[in-house]
């Protein structure tokens, strides 16, 4: 088993490679990057210089400045944009090794502080929609094998694939045009980690309105898993409880609840169970888009908006980071199937 694990790890680092390699390369022919910004950058203030001057570049003179050769060759090297993509994906890599993340453009600050002061908020949406994705799709699978073909499986499995099928993001625009501020029910706020008084309320105020700009954000990230959840312990349920060890339970005369939940209920956890080993990637559980849609400033909203403003190493930092956690957890649930089964055995 230890020889499974090994090469699991090892495999990480193609995988790795690989991804980085598809996504570097890809944002290297992505126009509007740093140096069309900077030479962008350079006709405005040549305008706004020109208005404040008392006269004004024409359409036709602000399409033809230019910056100086020298300057736009520094800019180049400034962003190894002198050099063949090979060559900068492999300066990229060494960077990465001795732990560098490169420096953002947008920012103009290391790009791992620059993520770094992002991940409070991803990590609190990310623990609590996981927890409580868990704590409702567990019961919610339960009665749903135990009323197999009754109205309440029916009608919690409508419920259940209609908020499927709508995305994170559009369920959240939605809510917050009927149920945000501004609207005919103002129930919740717009948008938001916290309000902008929140210092200043008392510890009860605060835990409110927490809650209050935590509520739509929260049911926006359970909408995508609640039903792959919910569906897979309702049929790994069922399937155990169609098992003979069930059968034999019965026939020695035990209660139908003993059964279900001291027997069948602990192997039918197991593969509900091994979803735990991607709990290490909930500090970077940010959604891109609910993230945007609500204004929090988590990871995912950091990512939409370096991918809008072509802030390339914020990118390539979130998707190391990312790649990296999403990888181990994979390891880490093939190691919570072993405990939890110890039927299997890796070779």
């Amino acid at each position: 088993m230890g020889t499974y694990f090994l090469r699991r790890f090892l495999l990480m680092i193609p995988t790795f490679l690989g991804i980085t390699v598809l996504v570097f390369t890809i944002m290297q022919f992505v126009p509007g990057g740093p140096i069309e910004q900077a030479v962008l950058k350079m006709r405005m203030a040549a305008a706004s210089e020109g208005g404040m001057a008392g006269g004004s570049l024409s359409s036709g003179a602000e399409a033809t400045l230019e910056m100086p050769t020298e300057a736009l060759a520094e800019l180049k090297k400034q962003f190894r944009f002198d050099k063949p993509i090979p060559v900068r994906y492999l300066l990229w890599l060494n960077d990465l090794v001795h732990l560098n993340l490169g420096k953002s453009y947008k920012y103009n600050e290391p790009v791992w502080d620059v993520i770094r002061s992002r991940f409070p908020v991803s990590i609190y949406f990310g623990l609590i929609g996981f927890l409580l994705s868990y704590l409702v799709c567990i019961p919610l699978g339960v009665m749903k094998a135990l009323r197999h073909g009754s109205r309440f499986d029916f009608a919690s499995s409508t419920i259940v694939f209609i908020g499927y099928s709508i995305p994170g993001f559009a369920l959240g625009a939605m809510l917050l045009v009927l149920l945000g501020g501004g609207s005919f029910w103002d129930v919740f706020p717009l948008g938001g980690f916290r309000s902008e008084n929140w210092a200043a309320l008392s510890p009860i105020g605060k835990a409110l309105d927490q809650l209050h700009h935590t509520f739509l954000p929260v049911l926006c990230y359970m909408v995508g898993g609640f039903a792959t959840l919910t569906v897979l312990m309702k049929n790994s349920l069922l399937e155990n409880l169609g098992q003979d060890y069930v059968r034999t339970a019965f026939a020695k005369g035990l209660s139908e609840r003993r059964v279900v939940f001291l027997h069948a209920m602990r192997n039918s956890l197991i593969p509900i169970a091994t979803g735990l080993g991607h709990a290490i990637s909930l500090v970077m559980a940010g959604s891109y888009l609910i993230e945007r849609v609500f204004n929090i400033n988590g990871i995912g909203y950091l990512g939409f908006d370096a991918v809008v403003e072509r802030d390339y190493a914020v990118v390539m930092g979130i998707l190391v980071i990312n790649t990296g956690l999403t990888l181990l957890g994979n390891i880490l649930s093939d190691v919570f199937y072993v405990f939890i089964d110890p039927r299997i055995r890796f070779s």
